[in-house]
């Protein structure tokens, strides 16, 4: 249905053109003007320890993301730490995956709907946000887009014992960086459903998938031990399942617009479990226990773009029919479409306000606030993060609370000190600099040792500065005479 449109593009172009395309979109503005959220300092400050350290935290908290922190450190090792070495790896991965779904879609639906379906990938915004984000997220979409890719050319009949290893070895690779990725398997497997897949395929599914679930079980039961860590998510509510809901009404259309059949290969059949399992495997889980955060299943936005494409290659083969001359231009102007319609938010992506808050901003206020002598605390403590990463405008404070720092206690946040101690030792100061979240972000204070600062602070000294920005606080207080 294609052909006649397809035919000046090159095989090549059909995947490198999207590859490109989202690698641009991933450099521009990549260092969101100096700018490190909370998420991305977490691996920053972990990545710049040694290997022995980042082996110690793994035994007390985030084992989940083991793999990638290792990565990371290696990363930071060979290139420096900086905002281009952090962000990179994702853009990277993000282009690998638009490229990987453009190759899916080409081999199910023509040159056009590959394009097309490419394209798309690289302007949603949820692939905008974490396409610029020094986390894994990024990695694991890319591990999805080729081990669906891998599925789809095995299931059209290249049977290489090797493919099936790097599939289930791909899906392992996904699982260490998070082992929620695991939840393409039920989407592949739907697939497989779909399209009455053989019983060799079969065979050969189930056991490079059981190997791949068997391999990251050790971690997955030991990361249960921590779960602590994401107790902060919270509980599933209606309002949180709109997202998903709009997202599997417009994948409902574009598998609609393929005309879906059982027993048939096609875009449909591999992009709509992929979109739609995923998310709803997820809420099932958040039952359980809260975890529903998009981010989770990002890689759920590469069978969003396969149905995108088709539901705009089935546009323009209808109007390929009357209007011959009009569905040559339909592509290039659908794309001028979606990025003038999408600036405001791949500008407001790219902007400083795009995340909760900014380690960065803050640890230069406490650079020009501070002055000899002073004393700094944390609240909540998880605030240390800026100094973890800024030191060095942090030198010449004291940090009263802390008792152990994070690379000794195998923790991102060090060890602090006994709500009693914590009281005597603030009281002993005569300036001392908070640094917290701003009131519109700030969570209410109810650890003990928290609640210590905050009584001390209000009871005993008067703040005399204060700086809000992005999301952070720094504010200095001296003692009332």
């Amino acid at each position: 249905m294609t052909c006649h449109i397809a035919a000046p593009w090159r095989r090549s172009s059909v995947w490198a053109l999207p590859l490109l395309w989202t690698f641009a979109l991933g450099l521009w503005g990549l260092s969101r003007q100096h700018t490190l959220w909370r998420d991305e300092a977490a691996t920053w400050q972990v990545a710049r320890r040694s290997v022995a350290d980042i082996w110690h935290m793994l035994g007390q908290v985030d084992a989940v993301h083991g793999l990638y922190y290792l990565l990371m450190h290696g990363l930071f090792e060979c290139f420096g730490s900086s905002t281009t070495t952090l962000r990179l790896p994702s853009v990277l991965a993000m282009s690998l995956a638009a490229a990987c779904v453009a190759a899916i879609a080409r081999r199910l639906a023509g040159q056009l709907v590959g394009l097309t379906a490419g394209l798309a990938f690289g302007l949603l915004p949820a692939v905008q946000f974490y396409l610029q984000e020094g986390r894994s997220y990024a990695l694991i979409a890319m591990g999805a887009g080729i081990s669906t890719l891998l599925l789809v050319t095995m299931l059209e009949g290249c049977r290489r014992r090797c493919r099936w290893t790097a599939y289930g070895g791909t899906v392992l690779v996904c699982a260490l960086l998070n082992w929620l990725s695991l939840l393409i398997l039920p989407a592949h497997l739907a697939t497989l459903v779909w399209v009455k897949a053989e019983r060799g395929i079969w065979g050969r599914w189930v056991g490079a998938s059981a190997a791949a679930v068997a391999a990251a079980l050790p971690l997955i039961l030991f990361s249960r031990s921590q779960s602590e860590q994401v107790s902060w998510i919270p509980p599933l509510s209606w309002h949180m399942l709109i997202g998903p809901v709009v997202l599997l009404l417009i994948g409902g259309i574009g598998a609609l617009a393929d005309r879906p059949r059982s027993g048939r290969l096609s875009v449909a059949a591999v992009g709509l479990p992929l979109l739609a399992v995923p998310q709803i495997g997820l809420i099932g889980l958040s039952l359980v226990q809260p975890l529903f955060l998009d981010r989770y299943v990002l890689f759920s936005m590469l069978g969003l773009a396969l149905l995108i494409g088709a539901a705009l290659g089935a546009a323009v083969a209808a109007l390929g029919k009357r209007f011959r001359w009009t569905s040559a231009w339909l592509l290039p102007v659908a794309v001028v479409v979606a990025v003038l319609a999408l600036l405001p938010q791949l500008l407001a992506k790219r902007s400083p306000a795009s995340r909760v808050d900014d380690v960065l901003a803050v640890a230069a206020d406490v650079r020009h606030l501070k002055k000899a002598g002073d004393a700094v605390v944390f609240i909540p403590a998880a605030r240390r993060d800026t100094a973890l990463v800024s030191p060095d405008d942090f030198a010449g404070l004291r940090d009263i609370a802390l008792v152990e720092s994070a690379a000794a206690s195998g923790t991102l946040k060090g060890l602090e000190a006994s709500p009693d101690q914590i009281r005597t030792d603030l009281l002993s100061q005569q300036r001392v600099l908070l640094v917290t979240d701003a009131p519109n972000v700030a969570r209410p204070v109810s650890a003990a040792r928290d609640e210590a600062k905050m009584s001390v602070l209000r009871a005993y000294f008067t703040a005399v500065a204060d700086r809000q920005i992005l999301g952070r606080r720094a504010t200095v207080y001296e003692r009332r005479s």
